[in-house]
Order: C-alpha cells, then sequence, then structure tokens
C-alpha cells in the first residue's frame, strides 16, 4: 500500500483514477489545484478549467470517495512557469505548448516536491497513459485508447518522476470511465472534458496575447520581401497558420497561402505557399530520455510533433547541441517551439523542443511539391528551462509509417495543437 496524492481537477477523469486507487487499498489523500489568481465562479462548457465550480466539484467527489480533501494553491507558480512563460514564447516567435509545461513544472514538479516533503509515495492523475515498472526503471507507454492518449503532454517528465506518478485510467476508454464514475454515482460522470488552454477560458488566444503585450503593428510579407498586408502583432500568428491573414493580394496561382515564418525582431510575418512549409529535418534542444541515459547512438523511431499528430518514421540521432531528426517521410507547417516525442512502437523513448527545421529534400513525400532548394528556419534562442543531463537508449522499430497530418490554426495561434 502507498501512500498517494490524488490530484483532483473536478472532472471525471481525475475522479475515477482516485476511486480506482482507493479501491485498491492505497491511501489517498485528494488535493485539488488552485492554479488561477481570480478563477471564475463557474466553467462554460468545455472551456476552460480552475473555476469555483470545478473546486467545489473536487471537494464532492472527495466527500463522496471518503477521502480527505486540501486545496493547494499553486496559482504564483502557475503563473510564472507557465501562463508567464506562454506570453514570453510567443513574444520571441515560438510557438509554446503550456500542457506540456504544466506537466513538467506543475503537476510532476511542484506538486511531486510538496507530496514527497509531506510524506506521500507519489501522485496520482486521470491522464490517459501507461506505466511500466520494472526492477530497473519505469516506462511511459501509450494509452489503449489511442482517441485519448495524453502521452505525449506526459514525454517531459523525468525517470524520478515517472516512478513517483500513477495514471490508472490508461487501459481503459473513456466512456467505460464515464459509465464507471456513474455507477458510483459521481455527478461528474457526465461533465463536459475540458478544451483548448485553460487560462484562456474564451478560447480567443490572439486577443488574450494583446491584452498582454499590447498592439504591435507591423508587415505581412511575401518570401521576395513584397508586402501584402498587415497586422497588429506578430504573436498572434504561428507557422502553418492560413486564415485570418487579410492579406491585401491574392497569390498569383490564386493558391492559399500560409505563415512560413514569425520573425519577432523585426515583428514581421512572412507567408507563401503551403509546399514551402514543408520540412524533412528538425532539430531539438534539450532532449529528455525517459529512462533517464542517452541512447548510445542513432536509432529508428516514430516521431509525434502535435499531441493529436500521426507519428512520422524517423532516424533520431543525438548530438552535442541536443538532438537531430531526420524525417522519412515530410512534415508539414512545424514551429519552433513545439515538441517532438520518440516513440518505439507506443513507449515513449525521449522528447525535445524544436529550435529548428531544414529542408534537405532527402524524405520521401509521395509525390508531394517542394521547394527545389533547401532551407532552414531557426527559433530566435532555445527555449527556457527544461535543461537537464542529457538522459535513454532504446533500439526503436517505429510501427507507424504515415504522414502527419498538417493541422492549420483556425485563425488564432494553435498552442496547444
Amino acid at each position: 500500500m502507498a501512500r498517494l496524492v490524488a490530484a483532483l481537477s473536478g472532472g471525471v477523469d481525475s475522479a475515477v483514477a482516485a476511486a480506482r486507487m482507493t479501491a485498491a487499498g492505497h491511501d489517498v489523500t485528494a488535493v485539488h489545484l488552485a492554479l488561477s489568481r481570480h478563477p471564475a465562479s463557474q466553467r462554460t462548457g468545455s472551456r476552460g478549467c480552475c473555476s469555483l465550480e470545478d473546486a467545489n466539484d473536487a471537494r464532492r467527489v472527495a466527500d463522496q470517495l471518503g477521502l480527505p480533501f486540501y486545496v493547494w494553491d499553486l496559482s504564483e507558480p502557475f503563473q510564472r512557469d507557465v501562463v508567464a512563460d506562454f506570453v514570453s514564447e510567443y513574444a520571441a516567435g515560438r510557438t509554446p505548448n503550456p500542457c506540456l509545461r504544466c506537466n513538467e513544472r506543475i503537476k510532476f514538479a511542484a506538486v511531486l516536491e510538496r507530496a514527497l516533503s509531506l510524506g506521500f509515495d507519489g501522485v496520482v492523475t486521470g491522464h490517459y497513459a501507461r506505466v511500466e515498472r520494472t526492477s530497473a526503471e519505469a516506462e511511459l507507454w501509450r494509452a489503449a485508447d489511442p482517441a485519448k492518449d495524453q502521452s505525449y503532454v506526459l514525454a517531459v517528465i523525468t525517470q524520478e518522476q515517472l516512478r513517483r506518478a500513477y495514471f490508472p485510467l490508461g487501459d481503459t476508454p473513456k466512456a467505460q470511465v464515464r459509465r464507471e464514475a456513474a455507477g458510483l454515482g459521481l455527478r461528474v460522470a457526465d461533465k463536459p472534458d475540458s478544451y483548448d488552454i485553460c487560462f484562456v477560458a474564451d478560447g480567443d488566444t490572439p486577443g488574450w496575447l494583446r491584452d498582454k503585450l499590447g498592439a504591435r503593428p507591423g508587415p505581412i510579407v511575401d518570401q521576395s520581401g513584397a508586402v501584402l498586408g498587415h497586422h497588429q502583432g506578430a504573436f498572434a500568428f504561428t507557422v502553418g497558420q492560413r486564415r485570418g491573414l487579410r492579406l491585401t493580394r491574392p497569390a498569383a496561382d490564386g493558391r492559399p497561402r500560409h505563415v512560413l515564418r514569425v520573425e519577432a525582431e523585426t515583428n514581421t510575418v512572412v507567408v507563401g505557399p503551403r509546399a514551402a512549409l514543408r520540412v524533412d529535418q528538425i532539430h531539438g534542444c534539450p532532449p529528455l530520455w525517459i529512462a533517464g541515459r542517452p541512447p548510445a547512438g542513432p536509432f529508428p523511431a516514430a516521431v509525434q510533433l502535435r499531441a493529436h499528430g500521426r507519428p512520422l518514421p524517423a532516424v533520431v540521432s543525438p548530438t552535442a547541441e541536443g538532438v537531430r531528426v531526420d524525417l522519412l517521410e515530410p512534415a508539414d507547417g512545424l514551429a519552433s517551439g513545439q515538441t517532438a516525442v520518440f516513440y518505439d512502437g507506443d513507449q515513449v523513448v525521449g522528447s525535445a523542443t524544436v529550435v529548428a527545421t531544414a529542408a534537405t529534400g532527402t524524405a520521401d513525400d509521395s509525390g508531394a511539391p517542394t521547394d527545389a532548394s533547401p532551407r532552414t528556419t531557426d527559433a530566435a534562442a532555445p527555449p527556457p528551462g527544461r535543461v537537464r543531463p542529457p538522459t535513454p537508449g532504446h533500439a526503436t522499430t517505429p510501427d507507424h509509417a504515415t504522414t502527419l497530418g498538417h493541422e492549420p490554426a483556425a485563425g488564432r495561434p494553435a498552442a496547444a495543437a
């Protein structure tokens, strides 16, 4: 039996996760994380979280399960390490994923650190992923339900953190989780899942960023430098975006233009044809290896570039600066600041933040159009944080050979893509 902290968000997943660990005989204490300095009274459907309604739902679940209940105020580190980081990354022309940052710095850092200091053995969450424990190490695997798999956003936690993490829903489809909650009489059984960015409750990320950064008018140009329009802040755009550009004249071929680069230093957005988005090489830094040790050399892997993207076959090579990923099939619309996660089948090997991409022309693009000459897009600087000693070596064989689908942003930054 272990003494565990169950992080109750007020949703159905964390509720059933806590119920399962309690039923398994563990000593469970429920904790709700207060992450907002000024929480709303209620959430609006599936938008946002961390409202007073969510806190009350978490308390009600704890009461029904007979668990001690506490609220931990982590609003200060959340504001500093997630919200402020999100703003600064967009201001620098990068596209962050705040869910990864929250797992990395809050749920499996600040929460786990406090839990261990209070004598607990680990943390339980409602994430859909599996942890396989051996005598040597803990392994992170995809969830059994591929539609709900969250291993991508968990690929930033360390071996020591993974050893203390419990994901009891990893082998269960979401529909079964809801039925289980209903069977326990939990009122959250039919509560909608939360989507988008939790601290941007209305979903208007550009407007939210503009409130933080102020309007910063600048040009939208094509690859030759010709001005095609103007914007109110380069931070409101991300690589691959097609909608919301408001260009003054169409392309010569009549096809849509996409954002190719966001140049924060000059406050310029560069647009061009979709073919110019295609890349087949990625440079990432710093790498995090789940096993806690670096691989001996290059290895084949399936690389996932978005939370819900399809993996691409690739060869991953550790380098002195970080990691190089040579895609065997090209990817579209990849932005600096996104995270590349490396899989051996369904097992997570490691991850790295994208700092540069290139089109070398070596990948098999299955007949898709591509630029004749290579190009490289570099980040302004490697993102802050996530600096750890290089850490897994697994010989890997990808079992996914599908092309990553382009996921254009609908006129707003796709920060949680």
